[in-house]
């Protein structure tokens, strides 16, 4: 009868004008993607290696292989994150080690990873500009998917118990508990630290697509290497091109995919009244329009939802014997014994490293680890003076939203490390320490996570709860301490510890700049790390590295894990 039925409506459907330009966007994108993806499995080797032209006219084809490597990356991430979050939100035995390994992950500097994920891949991949196109997606994914990651999973540890009640009653399955309760509850703060991870990303175009290993020298065509390579030719004309064609791309990314899905995502809402002014999308609208999508969406539907109850009925008649309890026991002691040789194996040559250092050279850098510390935590506390009321502001306001939404997008996806080189002779000309100066250097890439995480929380708050304080006649400074500031902490909390991460793994930059002749040097541990990695000396680098991540563990369970439980427990809504 569906099947039936949905035929003789499909009979009286005809195609209109937004039909048609639905039709001609996926086919262009598909014929797009399939080109460019072509192009990633070209022969290579040493001698045949692709060349960077800095003509203008080449600026598009570099665009185009840049954006798939980032969407790639980020359905790697997202996917990444849907896994990962879930595990660590439900299993609290595996969260206690996987949250903290995220910490870490995020905090240690992710091009260091870069020169052997480059041998892994193209070891993988001989003879084919493949191996080394991965290894470049993989340093973008490692750019994108922690902050995603955070996001999710403290939306699933912050979901209202009655909607854990009512999964419980209407009996709903772990995928059907997935897609109709965690995703949609996640839905608006992670499409908005999404859109703050693809911009992260763009900070590792550069480095991921311009590749020094194994004393060679690989461009990947993208407009991360155009960059690189007109800066280092001094072409100025060229580095101006890259910029305006990189903030035009930003632009054409925010109108076409996450304008709409931030439009898509207020029907996710946690709200009882609809809102008076809701996000508006252009495209987002002609989708809506095209009745070819809502045929296309009630076939998928109808299909998804035969297969997954014929999937149901046969798992309920088929009773799977299940094994044991010596061999599962056994099984698990076997991972966990294969995870701890692992483990004590490279903890053993660390320690062999390690000791070759002496016991003041030991305690130094666990004293200019502190003294990072201290920064990372000034530049999170200034972050968050100007972040939240401004993110306030723009996510309370879908008129600014609209205007604010491409602006902040381009400042936050527009690689800090070029702006480094004005602050560093605007330090040499005013005389200022890099003690003090490396703060701002660290703001520059961390302040958007707290931003767009804080834009996120507001759009969030419920339409009902704003028309409650109008009622009660609540004056600002109320409003402020009884709806927003509670409203929006879970987020916030999520968007300080992505920042304060970045700003470990920014520290390695930011405390050791130089212009032409001069360099200016903190006293810290990235400084410490960076210096030691241009030396050679593993010593140095592995108990540098060492340091920053029992720093980062340790605050994260006398700070963050504090703040995680503060807004489980009090600030979420009921």
């Amino acid at each position: 009868m569906k099947w039936n039925g949905f035929l003789h409506a499909s009979n009286k459907y005809k195609f209109g004008f937004a039909d048609i330009l639905v039709v001609l966007a996926f086919i262009s994108i598909f014929y797009l993607a399939a080109r460019l993806g072509s192009a990633m499995q070209a022969p290579f080797s040493e001698s045949d290696q692709p060349a960077i032209s800095l003509a203008p006219q080449m600026l598009p084809y570099y665009a185009g292989r840049s954006l798939l490597r980032m969407f790639i990356a980020f359905g790697a991430s997202l996917l990444f994150t849907f896994v990962y979050g879930r595990i660590a939100a439900y299993h609290r035995f595996a969260e206690k080690i996987m949250i903290p390994a995220i910490d870490i992950l995020q905090s240690v500097p992710v091009l260091g990873f870069l020169s052997a994920t480059v041998l892994m891949f193209m070891a993988l991949f001989p003879g084919s500009l493949l191996g080394v196109e991965c290894a470049s997606i993989f340093a973008i994914f490692t750019g994108q998917v922690w902050n995603m990651t955070f996001s999710f999973y403290h939306s699933l540890s912050t979901i209202p118990r009655p909607l854990h009640e009512a999964a419980q009653i209407h009996r709903l399955g772990t995928w059907s508990r997935f897609t109709k309760l965690e995703v949609p509850f996640s839905m608006i703060g992670l499409v908005w630290n999404s859109m703050m991870s693809f911009g992260g990303g763009w900070f590792f175009l550069a480095a991921s697509e311009s590749i020094s290993v194994l004393n060679q020298d690989i461009q990947l065509p993208g407009i991360g290497s155009y960059m690189a390579a007109a800066v280092d030719q001094g072409d100025v004309k060229a580095i101006i091109y890259s910029i305006v064609a990189m903030v035009l791309l930003i632009c054409l990314v925010d109108q076409l995919f996450w304008r709409p899905l931030v439009a898509w995502a207020q029907k996710f809402k946690n709200e009882q009244s609809e809102a008076n002014e809701a996000p508006t999308s252009w495209v987002y609208d002609m989708i809506k329009r095209a009745l070819f999508i809502q045929r296309i969406q009630r076939t998928v539907s109808i299909f998804v939802h035969d297969i997954t109850s014929s999937v149901k009925q046969r798992s309920l008649s088929v009773h799977w014997p299940k094994p044991p309890s010596v061999i599962t026991r056994s099984a698990v002691w076997i991972i966990w014994a294969a995870v701890a040789v692992f483990f004590v194996k490279y903890a053993y040559e660390a320690i062999l490293e390690i000791s070759k250092l002496g016991p003041d050279e030991i305690m130094n850098v666990i004293v200019l680890g502190l003294k990072t510390a201290f920064r990372v935590f000034i530049s999170t506390v200034l972050a968050v003076l100007w972040t939240v009321p401004v993110g306030v502001m723009i996510g309370m306001n879908p008129k600014l939203s609209r205007i604010a939404q491409p602006i902040v997008q381009v400042l936050a996806s527009f690689p800090a490390n070029m702006a480094f080189p004005l602050f560093t002779i605007l330090y040499l000309k005013l005389g200022i320490s890099m003690n003090i100066g490396a703060i701002p250097l660290m703001m520059l890439g961390t302040q958007w996570y707290i931003l767009f995480n804080v834009i996120a929380g507001a759009m969030a708050i419920p339409s009902d709860l704003k028309e409650a304080a109008t009622i009660m006649r609540l004056s600002r400074p109320q409003i402020w301490i009884k709806l927003i500031l509670p409203s929006i902490f879970p987020f916030l909390v999520t968007g300080c510890i992505t920042a304060s991460g970045g700003a470990w793994n920014a520290s390695i930059v930011s405390e050791l700049v130089s212009w032409k002749n001069d360099t200016l040097e903190a006293s810290g541990l990235g400084s410490f790390i960076a210096q030691a990695t241009t030396h050679g000396d593993w010593p140095q680098i592995i108990w540098g590295i060492v340091v920053m991540c029992l720093l980062v563990v340790v605050i994260n369970r006398l700070v963050w894990r504090k703040l995680y439980a503060v807004s489980e427990n009090k600030f979420h809504l009921e």
